[in-house]
């Protein structure tokens, strides 16, 4: 539940992510830490232009300050590393953001002396400008752990991880009709949408995603060597990565840690396992599948039974990583583009799969039930692990 007026949240933003900037070089904000990502100071620019496209340009039919600026912050309108090329000096660019942000927030605080239009209901400006500005948010943030991960930091674990084999930890949810997707919720977005009735089977639910000790205990079975765990597009993908989540590394004594913002630090056995990618928590599934007994039938969890799980409070814990589903990221039935900047149609022919629950960094403005998060099946530069689901006790 939000706690603060949407039009807090988004000063907050706008100041966070100014923030992440300010100690940091032009050289480091310009440079482009992971192929996935895109340097710095282009998910800022793209954060005010997307606001500044929303605010003057579809509710004023102001088009001068975002024609300017559309090819460098658009998304495929020019190569990527033409775009970050073109980008300002880092001073220029927080001038010209700081100053677009304080006009921004001025007029939508006085909502009433904007012209008529569809998304002044209920927030549902405000609320769209957030959840860019939030996911955007994160992406610097993976862009910043990028950054630790290149610099050599020595760092001695106190507390080794070891391995433990996964348990049977679940919980049951009936056969049933139930209803997924968002309903009558302003800050929902196109792909949310319609809700949804759907028929589940009978399942069970890991309680809590894949563990630390639990992914060791995969990596020490060979997980990552073993052909029959992953499918081909995943066996193909894993020969050019390292056979570790993507933010793992081991010290001086071969002991495993884990990079975060804050820099190096134990892992915890318990913790959630994070920057894996989706043919990862295919792989492991796998394997947690051929361990038998309860543990038999182990698949990758399905978004429908994600959400469905939430909904009826048989998983209560989520949150902490964003989790990877089995399914790829496609429109609901009778789908209807909205008003979304980074809605329609075209958001769906990536090829990419879901991501459900939000992460430790995740804002207030993305935490909700039926959000759906999409990435490449390889990437591993998100805040993510998985969750498995396992077929019913009788069967």
């Amino acid at each position: 539940m939000q706690t603060t007026h949407p039009l807090g949240q988004l000063s907050a933003l706008q100041q966070m992510m100014t923030q992440l900037l300010e100690p940091l070089s032009d050289r480091e904000c310009r440079h482009s830490y992971h192929p996935s990502l895109a340097p710095l100071l282009w998910d800022y620019g793209r954060a005010v232009y997307l606001e500044t496209w929303l605010l003057r340009q579809q509710i004023q039919g102001e088009t001068d300050i975002t024609d300017r600026v559309a090819d460098i912050f658009t998304p495929g309108a020019l190569p990527p590393e033409t775009q970050w090329e073109r980008l300002p000096p880092k001073d220029h660019l927080l001038n010209w953001a700081l100053e677009l942000q304080d006009e921004n927030l001025m007029r939508l605080a006085n909502l009433d002396r904007l012209p008529d239009h569809p998304l002044l209901a209920e927030n549902r400006l405000i609320l769209l400008i957030n959840q860019s500005r939030a996911l955007l948010y994160e992406q610097m943030l993976q862009t910043l752990v990028e950054q630790r991960l290149q610099q050599a930091e020595a760092y001695r674990v106190v507390r080794p991880l070891i391995a433990e084999a996964p348990t049977a930890d679940q919980v049951g949810v009936s056969q049933g009709h139930y209803r997924i997707g968002a309903k009558g919720d302003p800050a929902a977005r196109d792909n949310e949408q319609p809700a949804q009735v759907v028929n589940l089977s009978n399942f069970r639910i890991d309680r809590q995603p894949a563990s630390n000790a639990a992914w060791l205990a995969f990596m020490q079975a060979g997980g990552y060597a073993m052909r029959e765990y992953w499918s081909e597009q995943g066996w193909s993908w894993r020969q050019g990565v390292d056979s570790h989540p993507h933010h793992w590394r081991r010290d001086n004594h071969g002991a495993w840690y884990g990079m975060s913002l804050n820099g190096p630090a134990d892992l915890l056995p318990e913790d959630p396992v994070m920057g894996i990618s989706q043919h990862e928590a295919q792989a492991y599934a796998r394997w947690v599948a051929s361990l038998g007994g309860e543990l038999s039938g182990a698949v990758l969890q399905h978004e429908y039974q994600w959400e469905v799980a939430l909904r009826t409070r048989a998983v209560k814990t989520y949150g902490r990583v964003w989790e990877w589903c089995a399914n790829p990221f496609e429109a609901y039935s009778e789908f209807q583009p909205g008003l979304d900047p980074e809605g329609g149609i075209e958001q769906f022919a990536q090829g990419h799969y879901v991501l459900r629950g939000g992460c430790l960094h995740s804002q207030p403005s993305i935490r909700r039930l039926s959000f759906r998060h999409y990435a490449a099946a390889g990437d591993r530069t998100l805040f993510a692990g998985t969750r498995l689901v396992f077929p019913p006790k009788d069967q």
